[in-house]
């Protein structure tokens, strides 16, 4: 489990200025932010630094992540 704080900090990471980005983000941590893992909380940091447009084609599907160590983790967002 994670810190409070820890968790406090990848809530207001995800919070995005793309509405879409938003609703995925907060549905996802909804249901599995308290019981995530670090590999988890350290593959979505690394979502998190691409832009708005970025991170939506890849949650879309539309194009794959540059770093595929990702790929669980989008898939992870697609299934919430």
């Amino acid at each position: 489990m994670l810190d409070p704080t820890r968790l406090n900090r990848i809530h207001w990471r995800c919070r995005r200025g793309m509405l879409e980005n938003d609703l995925v983000l907060s549905r996802y941590l909804a249901s599995r932010g308290a019981s995530m893992t670090e590999a988890e909380v350290a593959m979505l940091d690394r979502l998190l630094d691409l832009p708005d447009n970025e991170l939506w084609d890849v949650i879309a599907g539309r194009q794959p992540p540059a770093d595929a160590s990702v790929a669980p983790m989008v898939a992870a967002l697609q299934a919430a």
